[in-house]
């Protein structure tokens, strides 16, 4: 794969009203759940910022690759990276069901220069969640960011409409990764 992953690991968590990367599933960092699966599929960086002291920490502690990025908004920081790096694959720091697949599929599709925003249609995903829906879409959190344009690119895994972003989601997480982990 010729572009870097990049989790995006530096938002403020205003939501959850702490540090999402360093939150633990089963025992274990959100963001290793992510790490471990974007690593399989390439060069994987963490965008960090001052909005996220432990989990700059967490990868230092882990010898993971980082950024530090000004930490102003999403928006701003994407724009910092693509200054930095130019083309990325984007990934969020709170998909702990993210597989190397998802990024590999979007990273093929993807020319470098039009953005291409990860979605599931919105049949495909339960009812009663609250998700970002746009155009019989959720947008899901992961991208590959270019230099022009955007457009949809449908994923197939449905776990991630899982974007944990609040107590309850992470509480839901919990309980999919211990299902999960039966079934391997």
């Amino acid at each position: 794969m010729g572009y870097p992953v990049i989790i995006m690991a530096g938002g403020r968590s205003t939501r959850m009203g702490r540090e999402k990367p360093v939150l633990k599933i089963v025992g274990k960092p959100m963001l290793l759940w992510v790490y471990e699966e974007t690593e399989k599929a390439g060069d994987v960086i963490v965008a960090v910022s001052k909005n996220t002291p432990e989990t700059k920490n967490l990868c230092l502690r882990e010898g993971i690759d980082f950024v530090e990025t000004p930490g102003k908004g999403y928006v701003e920081d994407v724009f910092f990276l693509l200054r930095e790096f130019g083309p990325f694959i984007s990934v969020s720091s709170d998909l702990p069901f993210i597989k190397a697949g998802d990024v590999l599929s979007i990273a093929k599709a993807f020319d470098g220069r039009e953005s291409l925003t990860g979605v599931l249609p919105v049949e495909k995903v339960p009812k009663d969640t609250n998700l970002l829906v746009y155009r019989g879409y959720v947008i899901v959190g992961l991208n590959a960011v270019g230099s022009s344009g955007e457009e949809f690119f449908e994923l197939e895994n449905q776990l991630l409409a899982l974007n944990v972003n609040t107590p309850g989601e992470l509480e839901l997480a919990e309980r999919i990764a211990r299902l999960v982990r039966r079934w391997r």
